[in-house]
């Protein structure tokens, strides 16, 4: 139980059995806040899983050394956030971790391997087929000349985060679709000895069309957010343009701002 005027560890119920809250009731920081970022924290890196119950709020508060209003509210911060979601009958449970990406020039895969989110991949699309003008300007190629379109849905944990549209010069790599299932595609340019140094990236936002979210697992209209990538590699060649859609309730861009001197 959390011992007053200082910092309290305590341990939850047995899906937060490994977890010791370090509750400093000295500091300004509100106590929920405190119990809602280390809970958060313990979802980000996978220490609560999607499906771990956390028990109900009074089990909580009387093993933390809380109030019921302290716990209900912290437990209300995340359910807000989409990380938890309280069942009828069985307490509250944890969903998922929303993904917060760096804003740099990376695979969604790597970031979501290095991150312990458990990536998969299924492939839609894998084919050969004329250029459009949008792509083809963003590759200066000739429009209508072939390019190789791939179209993957990437999940965490089982559930679905984004759908990506890639499209590449036809002769640039060999795309073998169960490498593509296994594996992210800045992996498979570098191991063809492609070297990425640069991109151009536009990050917006919109509603989902009926397909998009059916095959997000969100419902019609739902946010979505979506990125066109065009990147190239060491000799300025372009290399690879993306069209990316991401549920906004389950990933995020994290940006770092510097002023300029």
């Amino acid at each position: 139980m959390a011992k007053p005027g200082g910092a309290s560890r305590a341990a939850t119920t047995p899906a937060l059995h490994c977890l010791d809250f370090a509750l400093d009731r000295a500091s300004p920081v509100p106590l929920y806040y405190q119990l809602a970022r280390q809970l958060e924290e313990a979802i980000e890196h996978g220490v609560l899983a999607p499906g771990n119950l956390l028990g109900n709020e009074v089990d909580l508060s009387i093993r933390l050394g809380l109030s019921r209003p302290t716990v209900r509210q912290a437990i209300q911060t995340l359910v807000e956030k989409g990380l938890l979601v309280r069942r009828r009958g069985v307490g509250t449970q944890v969903v998922h971790s929303q993904v917060k990406r760096p804003l740099e020039l990376s695979s969604l895969y790597d970031d979501l391997e290095a991150a312990g989110q458990g990536p998969a991949t299924r492939v839609v699309r894998n084919e050969t087929v004329p250029a459009p003008a949008d792509v083809a300007a963003a590759l200066s190629l000739p429009e209508g000349g072939e390019i190789t379109v791939l179209e993957r849905l990437r999940l965490t944990h089982g559930q679905p985060v984004a759908v990506l549209c890639n499209y590449l010069p036809t002769g640039l790599l060999h795309l073998d679709t169960d490498r593509l299932e296994s594996t992210g595609l800045y992996r498979m340019l570098r191991t063809a000895g492609i070297t990425l140094h640069s991109a151009r990236q536009t990050i917006g936002a919109r509603s989902a069309t009926a397909e998009e979210a059916a095959r997000l697992d969100e419902k019609k209209g739902a946010a979505v957010l979506t990125m066109q990538r065009t990147a190239y590699d060491d000799s300025g060649r372009p290399v690879e343009y993306g069209t990316h859609i991401y549920r906004a309730s389950r990933y995020a861009f994290d940006f770092r701002l510097l002023v300029r001197p």
